[in-house]
């Protein structure tokens, strides 16, 4: 069972949010999809859980169904979460975030820690130097024509509808283990994931390093739920070293997913599936005792 609609935000922006599963239970999921700037991405995901609560998702500000013109703040994002919440007449969700998803969950943990029953973060939150890592890593999959083509595909003042999906392609086929599949799986997603609102990856990448996350870490320490975890895909060209680092620091368990990349999911599905459903069945079952 599949419902939809728009919330109107204080601001008056309507946000276009999916809810899976039976909404009459309480203690939502709700999956905060990446980028910044791409619409919500998570659909094949929140099937994985949908049986043993309702999973809502939504596009956040300025991608997909949630037009909006203006500039990005991490804290309008928090707020808008928040105000979704009270939207759903959610007092609390388990909060599952992919890539800048997992930033966006941690920035509003700390802002809203009493809003938060269970956090899942996977692949991400990236903090300290990982970057020149990433990028090593990114350039070892490539060909040095690929990486050409990527160049100057990246310095175009404007790009044809051919080549920003040629630019797509080229950024996103090595976040995979394999290159063959991962080449599929990046093409796919030039068809599901557009237009990229370049403007807001640009202005929330941007305040995301004035103001970074590490800043925030000992807060997040303090107001962690009781339940919250890291996963990683082994084979994601982002270091899985740094995922380790904070893991130790917020004291977390990490959980690793042999042969996958940064959308584990798509590589192994049954890996992720059955680390979801665990991590939802134990939240909701800790949450609501008297549940079967």
């Amino acid at each position: 069972m599949e419902t939809q609609g728009f919330a109107l935000t204080s601001d008056g922006t309507p946000i276009r949010w999916v809810a899976s599963g039976d909404a009459v239970r309480q203690v939502p999921v709700v999956m905060l999809h990446g980028g910044p700037g791409l619409p919500d991405y998570l659909g094949d995901v929140a099937p994985m859980v949908a049986d043993l609560a309702p999973v809502y998702r939504y596009d956040q500000r300025g991608t997909g169904r949630s037009p909006w013109q203006g500039r990005h703040s991490l804290a309008r994002h928090v707020d808008d979460l928040a105000e979704l919440l009270d939207a759903w007449d959610v007092p609390k969700a388990v909060l599952i975030g992919h890539s800048y998803g997992t930033d966006l969950a941690s920035r509003f943990c700390v802002t809203h820690p009493d809003r938060v029953a269970a956090m899942l973060l996977m692949c991400g939150p990236f903090t300290g130097d990982w970057r020149a890592e990433y990028r090593a890593e990114r350039d070892h999959r490539m060909s040095a024509g690929q990486q050409k083509r990527l160049r100057a595909l990246g310095e175009l003042p404007r790009r044809t509808e051919e080549q920003e999906v040629e630019l797509l392609t080229l950024s996103w086929f090595t976040d995979h283990a394999g290159p063959e599949r991962g080449w599929r799986w990046a093409a796919q997603g030039t068809r599901r994931r557009r237009p990229v609102n370049w403007a807001m990856n640009g202005e929330l990448g941007r305040e995301g390093r004035a103001d970074p996350l590490e800043g925030h870490l000992a807060e997040l320490r303090a107001c962690l739920p009781l339940r919250a975890e890291i996963l990683a895909g082994v084979d994601d060209p982002r270091p899985v070293s740094a995922l380790e680092s904070l893991a130790l620091l917020l004291g977390l368990p990490l959980t690793r997913i042999e042969g996958a990349g940064h959308e584990p999911w798509l590589e192994q599905p049954d890996a992720v599936r059955a680390h979801l459903r665990r991590f939802v069945q134990g939240t909701v079952g800790a949450l609501e005792p008297g549940r079967p």
